[in-house]
């Protein structure tokens, strides 16, 4: 039975009445509830009286909803659309590849293929057929999907480009068409110098740094460099016993010491022990960065305050503080019109001074305006960066081949002796007349190239080889595989033949067109290529004048890319001292 009469259609309900005739302020408690203005007559619609301030939080929810929903529409689009799509355009034109996995990309395929390459047993040696072990997740793609292949940096495909002219098109960049990727906030920590720059602001400062690497100013750094190669030479002659028993020694470590200290000689000069300072936080920030590797394609990865991104970021801070001090000290002894150092940083100071003079002459035109402090700290940075460990790298690997070759050794000790005598002076005419030694150290750069590839991301549609790539795509140039294929090189291209350089770069491949590409090239060539191989003629030559030298039993051969390629388990060698 009903409690009591219905009311009528249309009539207010008698719990409004009540509340407006100041029954008390109505709640959902109480089960007060109000018409809305709209609805249909004698229909009237029912909502809950909103209490002051619940409507301003009701907008902030839904605020939050649909920046929620933005969010997740962004994260979907970069995680699973974006790739899938870039991924079907490359599929419908013939390219194959390994299949997308959402966020790691390759990661694990690569990280497994490594483990695996590691876990064989080392090379034995004298074998320079060294791409299965030190590139296995590109060894493995081209040989399953061919030398145009895909394969995925997290969300982000990457194709890898290996014919040599389809190469130079993408070194040369005409159009501007392709860029380098950046790596954020990580490749500001270890540098952030002209390597890392697109457009006015690396044709600025490529302007400003070339004039620091010119032929004459090389010159005046030789005497930093044959300082820190006789340390070197005197130091291991410490090592030898009385009676001169041949001793083992790892030349891996002693050929950073020798690279560090002739970048903080030949950068830094009379600062030379702040330059060392510096070596070591680079050297530990690059083991840092190797941990890195596989998240920094993970958006704000780097913003987390992990223990390796905590520390690193106490490098960088104490490196850059250390270099504010040394650049403030130069400038103002330039604005007093001191002589400038002949170092690296005195050239370069020297340099961004004259540009910015012409700059005020040409009307302050920010395309020809110069460097500010923090980009001076950058190019610091990637002195060290790009120009010891590069270098150690070389020397190193010039070593153990000699050892493995010994009758180049020979070859190269004779010139050596022949130009410069058993004590002569090393000047640079005669550094110039080591043919042996520049084609030996050629030789091992194509086989033991430092960095095993490059890479360059399409920012437009692209035509390359046929071939339309659309924006947003990783070409990667996979250097060390180049450099050891044999439609390229012959059938000889894994072993040790330096007379392939006899006629030169260019005709050493022995095609119409150069396929070497240790300094990379086009207008990014490495700008300090004449003083990194300046500098290896210079050390090579003072070891072999003093030492002959051959394996140790402990050596095992095993390089491994980390990132540049190095000896994974070091480089032990026998040094003799020569009468």
């Amino acid at each position: 039975m009903l409690p009591g009469p219905l009311p009528r259609v249309g009539a207010r309900p008698p719990f409004v009445s009540a509340a407006r005739a100041g029954a008390g302020p109505p709640s959902r408690s109480s089960g007060v509830w109000e018409r809305s203005q709209g609805g249909c007559a004698g229909a009237p619609k029912l909502q809950p009286r909103v209490k002051e301030g619940e409507g301003a939080f009701a907008r902030f929810v839904a605020m939050l909803a649909h920046g929620g929903c933005h969010a997740a529409a962004r994260a979907a689009e970069w995680a699973w659309l974006r790739p899938r799509r870039l991924g079907r355009a490359l599929r419908a034109q013939g390219l194959r590849g390994t299949a997308y996995r959402p966020l790691a990309g390759d990661a694990p395929l690569a990280d497994r293929l490594s483990r695996e390459a590691r876990a064989r047993p080392p090379l034995p040696p004298g074998c320079h057929a060294v791409v299965p072990r030190a590139m296995p997740l590109f060894h493995h793609a081209m040989k399953e999907h061919g030398k145009t292949s895909i394969t995925w940096f997290g969300p982000t495909p990457r194709v890898s480009i290996s014919e040599p002219e389809l190469v130079r098109q993408v070194l040369s960049n005409k159009f501007g068409h392709f860029h380098k990727p950046g790596f954020g906030q990580l490749q500001r920590l270890l540098h952030y110098g002209v390597s890392s720059h697109e457009g006015d602001k690396w044709a600025r400062h490529r302007r400003i740094i070339n004039p620091a690497f010119h032929l004459d100013k090389l010159k005046r750094m030789l005497p930093a460099l044959a300082a820190s190669c006789a340390d070197m030479v005197s130091r291991w002659e410490g090592l030898l016993a009385d009676d001169g028993a041949p001793c083992e020694v790892d030349v891996w470590p002693e050929m950073q010491r020798l690279t560090g200290d002739v970048i903080s000689r030949a950068a830094f000069g009379s600062s030379f022990l702040q330059g060392r300072r510096i070596f070591e936080l680079q050297e530990e920030q690059v083991r840092l960065a190797m941990l890195l590797v596989n998240k920094i394609h993970i958006p704000g990865y780097m913003m987390l305050p992990t223990r390796t991104n905590r520390r690193m970021k106490r490098i960088a801070a104490e490196i850059e503080g250390i270099l504010r001090g040394m650049i403030a000290k130069r400038e103002d002894a330039l604005r007093e019109g001191k002589a400038t150092s002949d170092d690296l940083l005195g050239l370069l100071l020297e340099s961004n001074m004259e540009q910015l003079i012409r700059s005020r002459g040409d009307g302050g035109r920010a395309s020809s305006g110069g460097m500010s402090t923090d980009d001076v700290i950058g190019e610091c940075k990637l002195f060290y960066f790009a120009g010891m460990e590069t270098t150690s790298v070389l020397l190193t690997w010039t070593m153990l081949l000699l050892c493995m070759h010994p009758e180049w050794q020979d070859r190269a000790r004779d010139e050596v002796l022949r130009v410069f005598g058993g004590a002569g002076t090393l000047d640079y005419d005669g550094l110039s007349r080591l043919k042996i030694v520049t084609m030996v150290l050629y030789e091992v750069l194509r086989l033991y190239s430092p960095l095993p590839a490059v890479h360059r991301r399409t920012y437009k549609t692209m035509e390359l080889g046929g071939v339309r790539y659309p924006a947003g795509v990783l070409l990667m140039l996979p250097l060390l595989c180049i450099h050891h294929d044999k439609d390229v090189w012959g059938p000889d291209a894994d072993e040790f033949r330096p007379e392939r350089f006899a006629e030169g770069v260019a005709r050493a491949s022995g095609g119409d067109a150069p396929a070497f590409f240790a300094f990379g090239g086009g207008p990014r060539t490495c700008v300090g290529q004449s003083f990194a191989l300046l500098e290896a003629k210079m050390g090579l030559a003072m070891i072999l004048r003093s030492f002959a030298f051959e394996f140790s039993p402990s050596y095992s051969h095993a390089p491994f890319p980390a990132p540049l390629l190095r000896p994974e388990h070091g480089a032990q060698v026998i040094l003799t001292k020569l009468p």
